[in-house]
This record gives structure tokens, sequence and C-alpha cells, in this order.
């Protein structure tokens, strides 16, 4: 894919499945985007295991897509340049028309990623960040994005100069998250500082940061200008968001919650995929999909606690059918998530 086809595909469907480690393997992805979502990105992959290992079992997961989803971003972090670059042109090497883009990690802020210059503290070495860029366009011919912060911390809000930095260095597209590193995913973001990235730069700009449910993502095009939203912790149980998002979007229709019932199945479904794609202990990974997945129903409490004692994806399942004769005997019908009636808990 060129620039020109990554402006196209984002102009097409522009609410977007962000990343996030641990949480956006390709069985979600697939679900994601059979539900509506514009563009999916890999969980982050680290070039230097994948310059060290290209053939382990972490990264052949990781660089894994759903037949769905693809083209799929795939999100690289490092701080070496020459890493980069050689492990980006490796992922094209090998998967081809299946990716949209590289997307680099300028946003990650943990510290054991941080401490290394890697994710958001590439914010605080623009000119670094800018050969990382330049040297990955220049190996691979494909679309380089980045994915970055509003700034290192309140005193260092950088986000507009360092987004002229990256398109002046060969970027085609900007995610920005509009929380400084400092704040982790505390706080409120900073809408204003996407506007501002929008203003200044001509490539797409992404938005990100709170877009919890399908106004949030209306909210966020109609107040940033951006040319996309990217949804991330508003996805968690949730994958219906693409769906009413696009119907908020494109005809102001506000389309009814999912059912216990479509949740529950959603949960086996999601469950099934996992285990097929890693393995029995994949279940352990599913646990706090299941969480997600039941968060506002009666008896949800009891049920989480629950969820992480199950020892086997078969426990697990067996515990999601309980809970759903649980529902099923004490209403009929649709639940809110606003609801968690006392005289609906579950307990045992």
């Amino acid at each position: 894919m060129d620039p020109a086809g990554l402006r196209a595909l984002l102009a097409a469907n522009n609410v977007v499945l962000g990343p996030m480690a641990g949480v956006t393997e390709a069985p979600f992805r697939g679900i994601c985007k059979r539900l509506g979502a514009g563009l999916t990105y890999t969980e982050m992959v680290g070039a230097k295991a994948l310059h060290f290992n290209p053939d382990s079992r972490i990264a052949k997961a990781l660089l894994t897509f759903a037949p769905e989803e693809t083209p799929c971003a795939v999100q690289l972090y490092g701080a070496d340049p020459e890493i980069m670059a050689a492990q980006a042109r490796l992922v094209i090497d090998r998967h081809g028309d299946k990716v949209a883009c590289i997307d680099v990690n300028m946003g990650c802020p943990v510290s054991k990623v941080c401490s290394r210059g890697e994710g958001s503290a590439l914010m605080r070495t623009p000119d670094l960040a800018a050969e990382i860029v330049s040297r990955i366009a220049s190996s691979t011919g494909v679309p380089v994005t980045v994915k970055i912060r509003s700034g290192w911390d309140d005193a260092s809000i950088n986000a507009v100069e360092f987004a002229r930095a990256m398109e002046a260095a060969g970027a085609s597209a900007i995610a920005v998250h509009g929380r400084t590193r400092k704040q982790f995913y505390k706080g409120t973001a900073d809408w204003h500082v996407i506007a501002a990235v929008k203003d200044a730069v001509a490539v797409p700009v992404i938005g990100s940061g709170d877009v919890m449910n399908a106004a949030d993502a209306k909210a966020m095009l109609e107040q940033t200008g951006v040319d996309a939203v990217m949804v991330a912790r508003g996805a968690q149980g949730n994958p219906w968001i693409f769906a009413q998002a696009r119907a908020l979007i494109d005809r102001d229709e506000v389309l009814e919650p999912p059912t216990y019932i479509e949740r529950l199945d959603m949960a086996r479904e999601h469950g099934r995929a996992l285990v097929a794609f890693g393995g029995e202990r994949a279940y352990k990974r599913m646990r706090k999909h299941v969480a997600w997945y039941v968060a506002g129903l009666p008896g949800s409490t009891f049920m989480r606690d629950r969820v992480f004692d199950t020892t086997s994806y078969a426990d697990l399942e067996a515990l999601i059918d309980e809970y759903q004769h649980f529902l099923e005997t004490r209403r009929r019908g649709r639940f809110s998530a606003a609801r968690n009636d006392p005289e609906d808990r579950w307990t045992p």
C-alpha cells in the first residue's frame, strides 16, 4: 500500500482499532474488523527481539493476521534506526500486501520501554525519532506512521512541533493520544492538542484518548477535525463499538446495545478463537476479556472473581454457561450496563 492508499483507507472508514499489548491479538482484531473497524493495529512488536529471534513463537504470534483484517498496521517499537529499518523490511518481505503500514510506537509510557529511549521517550529525542521514520520509509517503500502523545509531561507539550518533524521525515499519518507520558492513562485526554496537530500537518491525523463509546467517536471527529478516530480501551469487551460508531457517524442512528446473550456468545466465540490461535494456555489471557464482556451485568462482580479462578478453557466456558443460566432465570430481555441491582447479585 502507498500513502495515497492509506489515506483512502482511512477516508473510507475513519474509526480504527488501536494497538493494545496483551489485548489486540489476531482473533480479537478479526472480530473488531468484522464489526466495523476501518483499520486494525497489531500489538507492539519489539524490533530488537525480532532482530535477534525473528522466528520465535512470540514473533510469529504477533505477526499473524486474521483473514478478515488485512491489510493491517504493524506497530514496531525501538530506538535503533538501523534495527528498526531492517526489521520493518523483514516484515514487508514476509507479509507483503497484508501490511497497510509500519507504525512506529512513540507513545508507550511503560517505564521499561521508556528507560531504553523507546516509546514515549522518543518524543524527547525528535532528531532520533525523525531518523527512524526516514530510515524505515526509505527501506520499505510502504507508508510509515507514528503514534505519539501530547508530550512527556505538562512542562514539555511538544506534539505539534514533533508531528511536523515526523511529517518532514516522511511519516504518512500521525496518531495522537491526548495525554502526556507522565499521565499514563489517568486524567482526561486533551483533545485541544489533537486538534492543534491536525491544524499543523497535511498528512492524516488520527485522534486517540477517551473514546469509550460511539458518541465519543463522533464528538472527537467534530471537535478536533481529525481524519480518523482510534478506539482502544473502549473496545475492551465491546467490539460492537465500531458498528455503533459507524451508525451514529454515517446515519445519526443510535444502535441498541448488545443483549447479554450476544455478549456471552461473543465471549465464547472469542475464547474459542483465541485458544485455537494460541493454544490451551491462551485461556489465561481470555479471562480478562470475559470480565470485560460481562461488565455492568447483574452479578458481574462475583462473576469476574470466579473467572480468574478458572484453570482451563473448559472451566471458563462452563462458567459462562452457568452465568448465562443465572441471568436467564433472573430476568428476561436486555440488560443495561448501568444497572446492577442488589436483588440481581449473583452469589454462591
